[in-house]
């Protein structure tokens, strides 16, 4: 099948010739990434078999705001709601707006193995109300979930994605008329929203023959006079300052804060990057995602939020970091209360361990 583990390529139906990103058959960065070994590939896979921290998950339930359609409906315009890891929903003009929607119990090809949520999503896929658009940044499992897309198709007027990966969703059987893609600085607007494919520094691909067939992108969002930023997964790269340029400043900046390591630096950000990537955007509210939901890293899952919320206050940014399924103006998001920090404190209180204190913010 198309979304298992040894599926093939996305079969694409227009050329990517003309892209700057596209050569050689595949996507590639602004930037070449380095690329490990292999010797050090089987390294960095027998750390993560035999080296992950106690608290790489939860020890504890992680607390979630449970949603209901009835809420949704209910909220006024600019409203934002975390669901998990990049997955966020928006009500903007009336509509509702998806990112990168995962709802599956696993990030993995593999429905037995594989990253495994820390919770539920706060709203289920049934209750959700009809969504305007989905907006997708790249095709790894972690960001695109089969499952959830083919639940989602029925109700969803628009997919908006970067080059291939709107192939890849045809290949699965969502209709073609519904499903739109776009090259970095190329977009288009749907019900008065502007959606613009930015720059991202990452890669792409869901099985072993088919990677960087498809594009990936962060995103930038204008409704008005709001303008949000969504990260997508990428490294540290000057495209957010030229992003920054065109198009900031920035009501909310949706940054990658999470599943980071020195041993693949330019493919996902750490903290210091994330608080940097915000300035160079000329964001106003920082928002930490990509955390809180799977472990794909080597760092205890507090580890993220913490080390921002450090770096935000020495910066003295504004740190908006909410509950699962909290809802958040985005013109006047409340502030970080430190959810993650009371979870873990029971944690250590039921184990008789103390925790350092948390950086003031």
């Amino acid at each position: 099948m198309a979304h298992s583990l040894f599926s093939r390529a996305a079969q694409p139906v227009a050329p990517y010739a003309q892209s700057p990103q596209f050569a050689g058959g595949k996507f590639r960065n602004a930037a070449p990434r380095h690329k490990p070994g292999a010797l050090k590939l089987m390294e960095v896979m027998w750390r993560f078999a035999t080296g992950k921290p106690p608290d790489a998950r939860p020890r504890q339930p992680v607390p979630v705001y449970a949603v209901m359609r009835s809420d949704l409906l209910a909220a006024p315009d600019l409203s934002l709601w975390r669901l998990g890891h990049s997955t966020l929903l928006f009500k903007i003009n009336g509509q509702f707006w998806l990112t990168d929607p995962v709802f599956s119990e696993r990030a993995s090809p593999l429905p037995f193995m594989g990253p495994k949520r820390f919770h539920a999503p706060p709203i289920t896929i049934d209750e959700l109300p009809p969504i305007a658009g989905v907006l997708l940044s790249h095709d790894h499992y972690d960001h695109l979930d089969y499952a959830a897309i083919q639940k989602l198709a029925p109700k969803v007027e628009h997919f908006i994605t970067p080059l291939g990966v709107g192939d890849r969703l045809i290949d699965w059987g969502v209709p073609a008329a519904k499903v739109q893609q776009f090259d970095w600085w190329q977009g288009t607007t749907i019900g008065g929203l502007q959606l613009v494919a930015t720059p991202a520094q990452h890669f792409s691909g869901r099985g072993l023959s088919d990677g960087n067939r498809t594009l990936w992108a962060s995103w930038v969002l204008i409704a008005g006079d709001t303008r949000i930023f969504f990260s997508g997964d990428t490294g540290y790269f000057d495209g957010f300052q030229a992003i920054g340029e065109r198009y900031g400043p920035f009501d909310l900046t949706l940054v990658e804060t999470g599943a980071y390591n020195e041993d693949w630096p330019d493919i996902h950000m750490h903290p210091e990057q994330s608080l940097q990537a915000h300035i160079d955007l000329r964001g106003r509210h920082l928002m930490p995602i990509h955390n809180g939901t799977f472990d794909l890293a080597l760092h205890p899952w507090t580890e993220p939020f913490e080390r921002i919320t450090a770096l935000a206050a020495a910066a003295q940014v504004p740190l908006v970091a909410p509950l699962m399924g909290e809802r958040l103006d985005v013109r006047a998001p409340a502030l970080s209360r430190h959810w993650w920090r009371q979870a873990s404190e029971q944690a250590a209180a039921a184990e008789g361990r103390v925790l350092a204190p948390l950086p003031e913010a």
